[in-house]
C-alpha cells in the first residue's frame, strides 16, 4: 500500500474549542477532523453500501409468525435480520432441504409486543443495512391477491383486516367487502408513514365500480354506508406509478359512531425531535371548549392546552390577565405530531368590553426556524434536504402592560379543511431552558446530481471516515455550551467529541474505524450534555436518515424522517480505498486564530483520476480553511 506524508498549512479559528480567555488559553487538538478528497469524494459515491429497500409484507399481527422476503441492494452475504426491540426476532427461512432460502426470514412477533412502528437492519458482508419500518398491529394481517386490478378481479377483503400490497404501474388495486346500511366504515392506507414512495388515493365504490367517495391527500376515509351491500375499495398512486417501492398498508375496520379516527403508526418528522420539552405531562391541563371564535375562553397562566383546527378556518381565542414586564413562553406542537398543520399565534392586548372593545398587536409567532440553511427546493445543494426546524411555534412573550390579553391560534393550511383529528398542543410557560439535537450524515457536493449518499447508513471500512452534522435547538433561552458525544461504538471505532459553544447550533462530529476494526455492530448514542443553571443534564440526540437512495435528484424529492436508533458497523472485510490520518499521532497545540502546519499520512489502496485531488478539511475549527492542492491523482 503507497503511504506518503503531506505538510499541509491550514488557517485555523480555533475560539470554539476554548474552555477559557481566548487569548491566553492554548487548545490542544486530537485530528478527528476529517480531510476530505473531492474526487475521491465523487467516486466513493459508487462504493458498495448495504441499503435494505422493501420487506414484504411490511408488518404483522401480535403473537403471530411472518415469512418475510427482503430486497435491496449490495445485501451479499446477509445473516441476521435485526430488530429495535426483543419483542421482535428472526430467522432465516429453511427449504426443504434444510437450507437457507436466501433473502428470506421468519419473523417472531410476541404475545406481548407492543402495536406501532419498529425498525429492522440486515447484518451483511459490509456491515449494517439502512433500516426499513415493520409495523405491528392487532387485526388479523391478509396479503394481496394477484390480478385485482379491476372490479371484476376485486379481492374480497374482511371487516376489521389490514391487507399489505404492492400497486402496479398504470393501475388500481380492487378491493371488495360487505356493509350494512348505517354502518360507519373507515378504509386507511399507510404509505409515506412507513417509508413507501406511494402518494395514495383511495376510493369507495359501489359494486359496479361508480366512484362514491374519494380522498387524494390523507390516505383515509371515513364512510357512512348509505344502504347495505357490496362495495369496491381502489388504490392508486396519484400519478399512476407502481413497482416494489410502491406497497402499503390498508386497514378496512368497522367504527362506533362518535370514535375518533386513529390512523395507522407513521414515521416521525425530522422536526420532531425537538418535542416534546422534557418534564411535559403526558396528558394537557386544559381542553379547548368550542365556541371560542368569537367568544374567547378564559384561561390563567401557565397553561397548557389541548385543541383541534376544526371546522375549517378554525381561530381559537384564549384571554388571560398578565402583568407588565412578565416573560412568558409560548409553545405549539402540531405540526411535530405529524399533522399536515401550519399553526399561527397572535396575540394581543384587549381593553375595554363590548362595542367600546379595542385591541392592540402585541406579538405574532409562526415558524420555529431552522439552526441551519436548508435546501431550498429539497434537493438542491444549497443546503441539506434535513430540516430541523418546525412549521411550529416558540417564542418569547414581554408584556408591555397590566392588562388583559387575547391569544387567537390557527391554522394557516386549515382554510378548506374541515378535520377535527388535525390537533394543536399550546403551552404557555415560565422560561424552562433546554435543548435538544438531531444529527443526520454530512451534506456533500455530488457529481451528476446524485443523493444516493444520503441513505447510506454508518456502514465503515476499515481506515473509513465518515461525519454527521449535528444541529440543536436551543428552548426558553437557553444560551451555554453543549457538549456531543458518541457513545456505546463497535471496537475499533472513535468519534471526536465536540462542543456547541454558546450562541453557536451546528457542529460535525467525526466517526471513524480503525484499519483493523474488527466486524461488528452496535446501536450507538448521541449524547448532549450542557449545565441548566447548576446542574450538568444529559439529551440523548436523534439521527435524521432519508427513506430512499435518490439516484437522479431532478426525478425524486428525497423524505426524511427519524430513525428510531443510531446503528454503527464495521463489516471487517474490505478497507476505505483513502484513509488521511495525522501523523504518528501527533498533538498539536495552537493559540487561536493561528497557523498550523499539520503533517498527514495518506493511505491509498486504489487509484484516483484526474491530476491531483484538492483536499477540503472538515471538523470545528477547520471548515474556514480554504482547499489545498492535495493529493496527486494517478
Amino acid at each position: 500500500m503507497p503511504r506518503s506524508l503531506l505538510p499541509r498549512t491550514l488557517t485555523a479559528f480555533l475560539g470554539n474549542w476554548s474552555r477559557g480567555d481566548l487569548r491566553t488559553s492554548l487548545i490542544a487538538l486530537t485530528f478527528g477532523l476529517v480531510c476530505l478528497a473531492r474526487v475521491s469524494l465523487a467516486q466513493s459515491v459508487g462504493l458498495p453500501t448495504p441499503r435494505l429497500l422493501t420487506t414484504f409484507p411490511m408488518g404483522g399481527a401480535q403473537g403471530t409468525e411472518v415469512d418475510v422476503t427482503l430486497t435491496g441492494e449490495h445485501l451479499d452475504a446477509a445473516e441476521e435480520l435485526v430488530f429495535d426491540s426483543p419483542h421482535l426476532s428472526a430467522q432465516k427461512k429453511l427449504d426443504a432441504q434444510g437450507q437457507p432460502v436466501p433473502n428470506q426470514y421468519t419473523v417472531r412477533i410476541s404475545a406481548d409486543c407492543p402495536p406501532g412502528l419498529y425498525e429492522t437492519h440486515v447484518m451483511t458482508r459490509l456491515g449494517l443495512s439502512s433500516g426499513r419500518v415493520f409495523a405491528v398491529g392487532l387485526l388479523p394481517e391478509v396479503r394481496q391477491a394477484p390480478g385485482n386490478s379491476s372490479v371484476a378481479t376485486a379481492q374480497v377483503l374482511p371487516l376489521n383486516s389490514v391487507c399489505n400490497a404492492v400497486v402496479s404501474p398504470r393501475a388500481a388495486d380492487h378491493y371488495l367487502f360487505e356493509a350494512r346500511q348505517g354502518q360507519r366504515i373507515v378504509v386507511d392506507c399507510a404509505s409515506r408513514g412507513i417509508d413507501s414512495k406511494l402518494e395514495a388515493t383511495l376510493v369507495i365504490a359501489d359494486s359496479t365500480g361508480r366512484d362514491l367517495q374519494v380522498e387524494r391527500r390523507s390516505g383515509v376515509i371515513d364512510f357512512q354506508v348509505p344502504q347495505s351491500g357490496s362495495y369496491i375499495i381502489k388504490v392508486h398512486e396519484l400519478t399512476f406509478q407502481g413497482g416494489p417501492a410502491f406497497y402499503y398498508r390498508l386497514t378496512l375496520r368497522e367504527l362506533p359512531p362518535d370514535v375518533p379516527v386513529r390512523r395507522h403508526p407513521a414515521t416521525a418528522l425530522v422536526s420532531s425531535f425537538s418535542w416534546p420539552p422534557t418534564g411535559l405531562a403526558a396528558q394537557p391541563a386544559t381542553i379547548e371548549v368550542e365556541p371560542n371564535d368569537d367568544r374567547p375562553q378564559v384561561i390563567t397562566l401557565p397553561a397548557d392546552i389541548s385543541g383541534s383546527f376544526a371546522p375549517a378556518a378554525d381561530t381559537d381565542q384564549f384571554e388571560f390577565d398578565a402583568r407588565r414586564g412578565e416573560e412568558w413562553w409560548i409553545e405549539v406542537a402540531s405540526e411535530r405530531l405529524g399533522l399536515p398543520t401550519d399553526p399561527s399565534v397572535i396575540v394581543q392586548q384587549v381593553v375595554g368590553s363590548g362595542a367600546g372593545e379595542t385591541v392592540t398587536d402585541v406579538a405574532e409567532f409562526q415558524d420555529i426556524p431552522s439552526p441551519v440553511k436548508v435546501s431550498s427546493n429539497g434537493y438542491a445543494y444549497d443546503g441539506p434536504p434535513y430540516n430541523a426546524g418546525s412549521a411550529d411555534v416558540l417564542g418569547k412573550l414581554v408584556i408591555p402592560q397590566d392588562g388583559r390579553y387575547r391569544l387567537s391560534i390557527t391554522d394557516l393550511f386549515g382554510g378548506t379543511r374541515n378535520d377535527p383529528s388535525n390537533v394543536y398542543r399550546l403551552i404557555i410557560r415560565k422560561a424552562q431552558p433546554d435543548f435538544a439535537v438531531v444529527a443526520w450524515p454530512l451534506h456533500m457536493e455530488l457529481r451528476n446530481g446524485d443523493r444516493a449518499a444520503l441513505s447510506k447508513p454508518l456502514s465503515l471500512r476499515g481506515g473509513a471516515t465518515q461525519v454527521l452534522e449535528v444541529v440543536a435547538i436551543r428552548r426558553d433561552g437557553f444560551d451555554g455550551d453543549i457538549d456531543l458525544t458518541l457513545e456505546g461504538l463497535p471496537e475499533g471505532v472513535t468519534a471526536q467529541g465536540i462542543r456547541l459553544p454558546a450562541g453557536k447550533s451546528r457542529g460535525l462530529l467525526v466517526v471513524s474505524a480503525a484499519e483493523g476494526a474488527p466486524r461488528g455492530r452496535a446501536m450507538a448514542r448521541l449524547v448532549a450534555r450542557g449545565k441548566l443553571g447548576e446542574e450538568l443534564v444529559a439529551r440523548d440526540g436523534r439521527l435524521a436518515t432519508v427513506a430512499w437512495p435518490i439516484p437522479d435528484s431532478w426525478g425524486e424529492i428525497p423524505h426524511p424522517r427519524l430513525a428510531s436508533q443510531l446503528p454503527v458497523s464495521v463489516g471487517g472485510v474490505d478497507l476505505a480505498p483513502l484513509t488521511i490520518a495525522p501523523a504518528a499521532g501527533r498533538v498539536i497545540e495552537a493559540r487561536a486564530g493561528e497557523k498550523v502546519t499539520v503533517p498527514f499520512r495518506t493511505t491509498r489502496r486504489t487509484e484516483f483520476s484526474g491530476a491531483t485531488a484538492p483536499l477540503r478539511c472538515v471538523g470545528a475549527g477547520f471548515e474556514s480553511s480554504p482547499p489545498t492542492r492535495g493529493l496527486a491523482g494517478r
